[in-house]
């Protein structure tokens, strides 16, 4: 299994972006798919998680009604929406592949490699 995570950027605070994780092979429905951040000095942070194709999904406190997680099985692809940012968005976001529904990184078995999302205030 490889993750390939890309879509980070340089944006204003307010801006949008939209990142992307392709997942080799088909994404099975009861996989968690999540997405983590880890700004500089700070420990890797869970973001949002998805399980059976969206029928479960859940955020961080810090993004809910601003990031919105979702999948394309056609495309074996997961999205991070992600509106209205802050500069404290700042981090290196990656994609995360697991089979239990938790926001804690060590119990996710695939990543990917990361992607830079930077907002300027």
């Amino acid at each position: 299994v490889q993750l390939q995570a890309s879509g980070g950027g340089l944006v204003q605070a307010g801006g949008s972006l939209r990142l992307s994780c392709v997942h080799s092979g088909r994404i099975f429905s009861s996989a968690v798919m999540a997405w983590f951040r880890q700004a500089p000095g700070k420990e890797r942070e869970w973001v949002a998680r998805d399980r059976r194709n969206g029928v479960s999904t859940d955020y961080a406190g810090s993004v809910k009604g601003r990031f919105t997680i979702s999948r394309d099985n056609a495309k074996n692809t997961v999205y991070l929406q992600m509106n209205n940012l802050k500069p404290e968005d700042t981090a290196v976001y990656y994609c995360a592949r697991g089979t239990q529904w938790t926001g804690e990184p060590n119990a996710y078995t695939y990543w990917g490699q990361g992607t830079q999302v930077t907002v300027s205030s």
